[in-house]
């Protein structure tokens, strides 16, 4: 897995880059009340913004971290939004996309440099 400044995570899985937001970003928000995910299909470039979450606490746009095409989201996440506070880097992914320079990944950080970026 690799990790951004903005709290996602991206895995590789089948030739596909899979995103959501990390523990401690989930933490931070509280308990999420609402996720609008983009359409299947949706070209993003890195910075992007392509999800939209709501808590109780706030609401925050989750960034395209590199650049591709949407090709799957987690459709479950509209109607229970509540499981990305169960399961943020696992069942609660957001996203699948196919990555146009997989490269960009290089310079993210990997997990024991993100438990040090957040402390």
């Amino acid at each position: 897995m690799k990790f951004t400044e903005e709290h996602e995570w991206l895995r590789e899985e089948d030739g596909l880059i899979v995103v959501g937001i990390t523990d401690h970003a989930a933490e931070q928000l509280g308990d999420v009340v609402f996720v609008e995910l983009p359409d299947e299909g949706t070209e993003v470039a890195k910075d992007d913004e392509v999800v939209v979450i709501e808590s109780v606490k706030a609401a925050s746009d989750i960034l395209a971290p590199i650049d591709g095409e949407i090709v799957e989201v987690n459709s479950v996440l509209t109607d229970e939004p509540g499981k990305v506070n169960d399961d943020p880097q696992g069942d609660a992914w957001f996203f699948k996309m196919k990555a146009s320079d997989p490269s960009q990944m290089d310079d993210m950080m990997d997990e024991a440099a993100y438990k040090t970026f957040i402390g």
